[in-house]
């Protein structure tokens, strides 16, 4: 017996409203007998942390709410932001003929099951009318309600209602995201299971993992506004060059005793005559460094950083000052949720980085007090971002953002002098963006794009509001008792229609509750997202190219997260 699973034009990574298409290949050496084959496509968002002491050192260190388990303890949290089940076998074919045993035998040899999956929009752990009816308890529709004990003919499906338990959040699917063991993960998967009825007959069961880079949201329009970071640096003056004195030897003390008061009288005239002009070259230079992105500040993944540096001359100095060195760091921050504790977790990735740079500052020594010069783009327009950097996201237990961090070495003087009065002075400038988001790049479908700027209401697993009602028209009225009369016609006619209910069948009477006079809507229709997802089409079906994403190193390891205990 063999099982795998053989996708379709598997791409790099999957991105929402993709179609995920292959199919299953059982290969088997002698006929057995299959009730059924189910392929499920799963996304799981894991956190664990450890619970702290509250009492270590003195301090209290008690995080807000009841404790989710005893000090020392790993308490872990798991969404489902992704699950669905599709039945491939038995197929139209093999289900028209009834088995009283509830299989059906295939003979030796390889059978293929074809499947099609299409990725959705949103997470779909914060739904909870799908979530309740996982695992059988949500009454007839459920997964669970097939035949056998434990639902769908002996197929073990998720318990959703241990998802309500849970906080969550509706946010488009986070991308795969790995590099935090035994702390974080979120991976994507596609799961078969053979179910083999009878006793002491064990399910055959296989797993692929594959990666996931959602779409981006829709860029907000572009205003020409921008972000910026600077900081304004004054030199050090420097001490002015001390006199020379002048050597002497033995033979020479005679002439340099009689010269000795002429020299004297011609040194202190020429300090006098020096003194002024060493005041006026003490300035030192100033200058205000300035890095300036575009507001909002939005990076793209596996594409330079649009950044802007300005540099501008503060004082009336003659000196020339120069970018010695130049570092960008992207730096992530990862907060990891379980229950009511919180733990951050930095990432760094160095951009650019480069030294023994000699770009001037400013355009010249005549150069105007608040001219600005604009360094040029070439050290950092060719270095993309590194493709392990994720877009910014947030999910019910996971989130990440980002910072930018510029280092800037500004040098005065030249390091190649060998006089004392023109020793250099570098400083290191940091500027800092507190707040960037980086998005994916993957450019949603346009009629996406239209659909969420003109619709801005949640779906129905989020939020739940009743009817409003229509504004009414104000009418002066003439007299008490015409006011009332007018008032109830005009209720009347304010009053919104009643939706025609679909006919029912005499046969099969609703089933009405004790004072019901009609009866209640059925389950409510997909929500907007969902009825979106289904109708629109695949960000790549075009000639969109996807772009590189390596968030997960190896997409089919083994979990480095702690079992869950049951």
């Amino acid at each position: 017996m063999s099982i795998r699973i053989v996708l379709d034009e598997r791409p790099e990574f999957y991105t929402n409203l993709d179609y995920v298409k292959g199919r299953v290949v059982l290969g088997l050496n002698r006929t057995e007998q299959v009730g059924n084959i189910v392929v499920k496509l799963e996304g799981e968002s894991i956190t664990a942390l450890q619970v702290p002491n509250p009492y270590v050192g003195g301090l209290v260190q008690r995080p807000t709410g009841p404790m989710p388990g005893p000090p020392g303890s790993i308490v872990s949290e798991n969404h489902k932001i992704l699950y669905k089940v599709q039945q491939v076998f038995p197929d139209e074919y093999h289900s028209s003929s009834s088995n009283p045993f509830g299989a059906f035998p295939l003979q030796p040899g390889e059978h293929a099951f074809p499947f099609k999956f299409k990725l959705p929009i949103n997470n779909a752990c914060s739904d909870p009318d799908a979530m309740s009816k996982l695992g059988g308890l949500g009454g007839v529709g459920g997964f669970g309600s097939g035949g056998g004990l434990f639902g769908m003919g002996g197929v073990r499906v998720m318990d959703g209602t241990k998802q309500l338990l849970l906080q969550h959040v509706t946010r488009t699917l986070p991308p795969s995201l790995t590099g935090y063991p035994m702390e974080a993960e979120i991976r994507y998967y596609i799961k078969v299971t053979v179910q083999r009825p009878g006793f002491l007959k064990e399910n055959w069961r296989y797993h692929i993992g594959y990666k996931f880079l959602p779409i981006e949201p829709p860029r907000p329009p572009t205003t020409g506004q921008e972000a910026f970071a600077k900081r304004p640096f004054t030199f050090h003056p420097r001490t002015p060059v001390a006199p020379k004195k002048t050597k002497s030897s033995f033979f020479t003390k005679k002439d340099s005793s009689n010269n000795s008061s002429s020299s004297s009288s011609s040194n202190q005239e020429n300090h006098s005559a020096s003194a002024p002009g060493s005041q006026e070259t003490a300035v030192a230079p100033s200058i205000e460094m300035s890095a300036r992105l575009p507001h909002p500040a939005v990076l793209t993944c596996n594409q330079p950083i649009p950044l802007r540096l300005v540099a501008k001359k503060l004082v009336d100095c003659p000196e020339q000052l120069t970018l010695v060195s130049f570092q960008m760091d992207l730096i992530g921050i990862t907060e990891v949720r379980t229950y009511n504790l919180i733990d951050r977790k930095i990432n760094r990735w160095v951009v650019v980085s480069n030294t023994d740079l000699n770009i001037p500052l400013t355009s010249g020594p005549n150069a105007v007090v608040g001219s600005e010069l604009i360094v040029p783009d070439s050290l950092w327009k060719d270095k993309p971002l590194p493709n392990t950097v994720a877009p910014s996201f947030v999910t019910c237990n996971l989130s990440r953002r980002y910072e930018v961090e510029l280092k800037l070495g500004v040098c005065w003087g030249k390091a190649d002098s060998g006089f004392i009065s023109n020793h250099p002075q570098t400083i290191y400038l940091p500027l800092h963006f507190a707040s960037a988001q980086v998005f994916s790049g993957i450019t949603p479908p346009p009629e996406l794009v239209e659909a969420a700027m003109n619709h801005t209401a949640p779906g129905r697993a989020t939020l739940r509001i009743p009817p409003m009602l229509p504004p009414r028209a104000h009418s002066t009225p003439s007299s008490p008792v015409s006011s009332h009369n007018q008032n109830q016609t005009h209720a009347h006619a304010q009053r919104p229609s009643m939706p025609q209910r679909p006919p029912q069948d005499p046969l099969y009477p609703p089933q009405l509750r004790p004072g019901q006079t009609a009866p209640p809507y059925d389950d409510a229709p997909p929500s907007y997202n969902e009825a979106m997802a289904e109708n629109l089409s695949g960000p790549f079906d075009g000639s969109q190219s996807r772009p590189a994403y390596s968030g997960v190193t190896n997409e089919n390891a083994p979990s480095q997260m702690p079992l869950e205990k049951s």
